[in-house]
This record gives structure tokens, sequence and C-alpha cells, in this order.
């Protein structure tokens, strides 16, 4: 996975953990129950997202040594 792929999925993980933390913090102030759930739902997602990143990027980090390996680098 290119740098720039993997840079721009982290801030998307970012930006949906944070509007989730956002509705939380809404739903808790307005005491509205769907909303506090909602927000701790993207947050939930947030968290799958970086976590699908963070193995795609090991997959390929094995992909690159094995290569290196047969290429003799």
């Amino acid at each position: 996975m290119s740098p720039a792929v993997h840079s721009d999925a982290m801030s998307d993980s970012n930006i949906d953990e944070a509007k989730g933390r956002a509705k939380e913090a809404a739903g808790a102030l307005t005491d509205n129950d769907d909303l506090k759930r909602e927000g701790k739902a993207d947050q939930a997602g947030a968290k799958v997202k970086d976590a699908a990143n963070k193995a795609a990027d090991k997959a390929g980090d094995a992909v690159d040594a094995v290569k290196d390996k047969l290429s003799g680098n």
C-alpha cells in the first residue's frame, strides 16, 4: 500500500472517530440515546477501519520482504 493511501486511510479513521465522539457528546448533552449510540457505533467503525489499515500495511510489508529476498536485495 502506498504511503499516500495509508495516510488518507488513517485520516479517514481519525475523522470518523472524531465525528463519533462529537455525536456521542451531542447525544449526552441533549439526552438523545439514539445519537449517543450512533456516536459509539461511528467510533467502533473507525477502530475497525484503523485495524484493517494496519493489517493491510503489515501484509504489504510481508510481501515486500519476500520480494526483496527473492530478488536478492
